[in-house]
């Protein structure tokens, strides 16, 4: 069974139709990339997936559940990580901060992400834990980005323009 579906997707902003009818399948631990110029619809996809944008119709499985429609906190907790193209960080917070208020114990109760495991993957980061995310070059923000992305365990990551 795939991990996520994608069915007949259609998404629009207002009147502006964007996709239409995108369907696609990935497989658990299969990489995935969507590829195209600037406007053809990626970022709306993965809006589209994690609730951002809701589709206007078609549906999206995730694990075996119609979450088409939901909240995006709800999908989330569900298992999907979204690590936006712009950087979402939270400037006012150090790096640490940043890291914490995105902890989630793993739904399957294993070993997980957290900021040992973070810092493993960007030793950038764990040199500068005390520094605050408004003052980090823009290659720190976007290892903070992610590294915050993974402190929720999802089961599913989403990267747009990493």
């Amino acid at each position: 069974m795939p991990q996520l579906e994608l069915k007949d997707v259609h998404t629009a902003y207002g009147l502006s139709k964007v996709l239409f009818g995108v369907s696609f399948d990935v497989e658990p631990g299969q990489v995935v990339s969507l590829i195209g110029r600037n406007g053809v619809g990626k970022t709306t996809t993965m809006r589209s997936i994690i609730g951002l944008t809701p589709p206007t119709r078609g549906r999206v499985v995730f694990e075996g559940r119609d979450i088409a429609g939901q909240p995006a906190y709800r999908i989330s907790t569900a298992g999907i990580g979204f690590v936006p193209e712009e950087r979402r960080i939270f400037p006012e917070l150090t790096v640490w901060e940043n890291l914490d208020i995105a902890r989630r114990p793993p739904r399957d109760g294993g070993s997980g992400w957290d900021e040992e495991r973070v810092f493993e993957l960007f030793p950038d980061l764990k040199a500068i834990p005390t520094r605050l995310g408004g003052v980090l070059s823009g290659g720190q923000q976007q290892m903070l980005t992610i590294a915050r992305s993974l402190m929720g365990n999802p089961r599913l990551l989403l990267l747009d323009e990493p």
